[in-house]
């Protein structure tokens, strides 16, 4: 498949940009002092994490969308994307969450000087745990991801989505894997927040580093591994293990 990488990169940085955007987005308006939204709840976040999914996959659709560096890597597992649109990629969404926590940043300023917390200004950029037990946090961190990637695996099984597959996407591909986002944050986000995407917690926790944000704290780099290696691990296993539990060859 010819596919430019230049144009390769844009895609999943935009659509990860539009994902951290809006999925950071409905953190703060839940979690920040003041805003319209505030106190919404768990669920209002585990639904706007999936339409930010949603808006993210539509805004991809050229390089097919993974916008998640633990989908990527089961693609290529799977060899579904060469080993240069993996690197394409996953570099791409890391500038592209980067570039979505600044612009919630932005668009929340005023509200992030009014809140005196500095775990819930965290809270917006990354993840971090209910209870804090490195191990058991990856164990969740994997098991979660795994559902994604291998539910992702399989909806391109059904001909439900063809995740990976640039120009392979309509306008309802989406939402499954919208929907899928909801449910894993609903069942299995408790404990760690289900950050299930490294670029999704790296980037934006990059972005709380380095933002002017008034009392902003630590940015737990002591945690921030997790979010990343256990998704990678979740994602890898996914992809191992579909081709003999969906007995399909992806």
């Amino acid at each position: 498949m010819d596919t430019n990488l230049g144009l390769y990169f844009l895609s999943e940085a935009v659509g990860t940009a539009m994902l951290i955007l809006l999925g950071c987005g409905v953190v703060a308006n839940v979690v920040l002092k003041g805003t319209k939204g505030n106190g919404g709840g768990t669920l209002m976040i585990n639904w706007g994490w999936g339409l930010a999914v949603y808006a993210g996959v539509l805004v991809s659709v050229y390089s097919g969308a993974q916008l998640n560096p633990a989908v990527s890597l089961g693609l290529l597992t799977a060899g579904s994307i060469t080993a240069a649109q993996f690197f394409t990629a996953v570099a791409a969404q890391l500038v592209g969450a980067v570039i979505g926590a600044v612009l919630c940043w932005l668009a929340y300023k005023e509200h992030f000087d009014l809140e005196e917390d500095p775990a819930n200004k965290l809270g917006v950029f990354s993840t971090g745990p209910a209870n804090r037990s490195y191990a058991w946090n990856f164990i969740t961190e994997v098991i979660a991801t795994f559902v994604l990637v291998f539910v992702i695996f399989a909806f391109a099984n059904s001909g439900v989505a063809e995740i990976g597959v640039p120009g392979g996407l309509g306008a309802l591909t989406a939402l499954p894997v919208a929907l899928l986002v909801v449910g894993i944050g609903a069942s299995l986000g408790g404990p760690t927040g289900y950050a299930i995407n490294p670029a999704r917690d790296l980037g934006p926790r990059i972005a709380h580093a380095i933002l002017p944000i008034k009392g902003k704290g630590s940015s737990d780099w002591a945690y921030s591994w997790v979010p990343v290696a256990g998704p990678l691990v979740g994602g890898l296993l996914a992809a191992l293990a579909a081709p003999v539990l969906l007995a399909v060859a992806v």
